[in-house]
C-alpha cells in the first residue's frame, strides 16, 4: 500500500505545533475552517471543504485514535471519499536543535492514482499553511489555501 509522507521544519516551540495538530481550534486555523468535533481518543471530528464561493467539495470524518503530547497525533478516516476510507493520518514530532519537526504520513492508500498525487500536494501546502499558522498566527486554510488544479 502506498503512502503520502512529508517533512516539514520549523521555528516554533513543538507545544505549539502540538496544539495546532491536537485540538479543533488548531486544526481549523492551518486545515479547513469548517473544522468541528471533539479531538479526544475514540471521538470523532468532521472537516469540510468549501469553494471560495461557499460550495461543499468534501468532507472527512475521522476518529482521533492517538493524541501523545507533544509528540504524535493519529487520525483514522471513517467517512469521505472512497480512497481515503480506512486510511490514517499521522504526524509525528520531535525536537532538532532550534526546530520542531513535522513527520507527516497519510497510510494505507490502496493504489497510487491520480487522486493520491493531488492530495499529496495539497498536503504539503497545508503544512506550510501549518507551518505560517504556528509561527505567525496565521495560516491558511481552505477555502482560503493555495489552489493546485481543477479539483478544487
Amino acid at each position: 500500500m502506498p503512502d503520502i509522507i512529508h517533512r516539514l521544519g520549523t521555528t516554533a516551540p513543538l507545544p505549539t505545533v502540538y496544539d495546532a495538530l491536537a485540538s479543533v481550534p488548531g486544526i481549523a486555523a492551518w486545515w479547513t475552517r469548517a473544522t468541528t468535533g471533539t479531538s479526544a481518543i475514540g471521538q470523532r471530528i468532521t472537516s469540510r471543504f468549501h469553494s471560495p464561493d461557499g460550495v461543499e467539495i468534501g468532507a472527512f470524518v475521522y476518529e482521533v485514535r492517538e493524541l501523545e503530547a507533544p509528540h504524535s497525533v493519529r487520525w483514522h478516516i471513517v467517512e469521505g471519499p472512497d480512497e481515503w476510507v480506512g486510511t490514517d493520518i499521522e504526524f509525528r514530532l520531535s525536537q532538532e536543535g532550534d526546530h520542531s519537526i513535522v513527520l507527516f504520513a497519510h497510510r494505507g492508500w490502496r493504489e497510487a492514482i491520480p487522486f493520491m498525487a493531488h492530495c499529496s500536494l495539497k498536503w504539503a501546502t497545508f503544512l506550510l499553511s501549518l507551518r505560517a499558522y504556528v509561527e505567525t498566527g496565521t495560516g491558511r486554510p481552505a477555502p482560503d489555501d493555495v489552489k493546485i488544479d481543477n479539483w478544487n
